[in-house]
């Protein structure tokens, strides 16, 4: 006779053995998830290299590990609402602030700001050089059909850059986005290869400040032509989210990123002696 008995003891016994390894699988993932912090951040602020920078010293004080997931504001918003990120760290104060007015954040705290800045070919074709003016930059490049790349990927930057086209007198979707444009490509990347691909193609694009000076020695053929005018502000914010699994956590990381300590850190985050935050808490 078979060690299991009959047929039906021998089904009650997988079944059995695969409660035992799931409960095993959930109390070890509860255990290891204890220990990490989860963070929804753009790509711009991962490929400006602060967090490298500013994230050991919050995972050693308070002896746990955080996840950066870098991605577009918009996709690090969706995550916060299905509840799959503790914390937010982005840059599209109107999206943040309706995020937590829905009831899906706890509150928002200012961080830190830059310029987003439109960069674009040493040649000029376009004519933007030294504009503050971005509605008048935009209009040239516009009329030139001077190449143009979008990041295309609803993050913080494309939400600025929709902005920008219809403040300069623009309706995006009709005028700007069209299918088969000749000189406007939506590429779905983040900053820095979109950086990268502007440099290839001889292209303006807007990107931040902070993520182009970390990037300069890889774009050499990217100059910063429109700077300095105040929509160009480029505001970050913090949201401990209301679902996370580690809300205690994620608040203590929100408390945290906004004292002196931390925000002089901010402040004094250089990359080749250029400064590319500063602080606001």
């Amino acid at each position: 006779m078979s060690w299991f008995g009959d047929g039906n003891t021998k089904k009650i016994f997988v079944v059995i053995t695969a409660i035992i390894l799931l409960t095993a699988g959930i109390i070890t993932w509860r255990i290891t998830s204890e220990d990490e912090l989860v963070l929804a951040t753009t790509t711009s602020t991962y490929d400006s290299g602060l967090l490298d920078e500013i994230i050991p010293y919050f995972e050693e004080e308070h002896e746990v590990s955080v996840k950066i997931m870098a991605m577009g504001t918009g996709q690090a918003i969706e995550l916060g609402k299905r509840g799959d990120a503790d914390v937010l760290l982005v840059h599209a104060p109107e999206r943040e602030e309706k995020f937590v007015d829905d009831g899906h954040g706890e509150y928002r705290y200012e961080v830190m700001y830059n310029q987003f800045v439109i960069v674009g070919p040493e040649n000029d074709p376009a004519g933007s050089n030294g504009l503050s003016d971005t509605d008048e930059a935009l209009n040239r490049i516009y009329e030139n059909e001077s190449m143009f790349c979008s990041r295309g990927d609803d993050s913080g930057t494309h939400f600025k850059e929709i902005e920008l086209w219809e403040n300069a007198g623009f309706d995006y979707e009709d005028q700007i986005d069209v299918p088969d444009s000749d000189w406007y490509n939506s590429l779905g990347q983040g900053m820095g290869d979109t950086l990268r691909f502007a440099d290839e193609r001889n292209s303006y694009t807007l990107t931040d400040e902070g993520t182009y000076i970390a990037m300069k020695n890889e774009i050499n053929d990217l100059d910063r032509h429109v700077e300095g005018d105040e929509a160009l502000i480029n505001q970050y914010g913090v949201i401990p989210v209301n679902q996370a699994r580690q809300l205690d956590l994620a608040e203590e990381f929100a408390e945290w990123i906004i004292t002196d300590e931390v925000q002089e850190m901010i402040d004094n985050y250089t990359v080749e002696e250029k400064k590319l935050f500063t602080a606001n808490a």
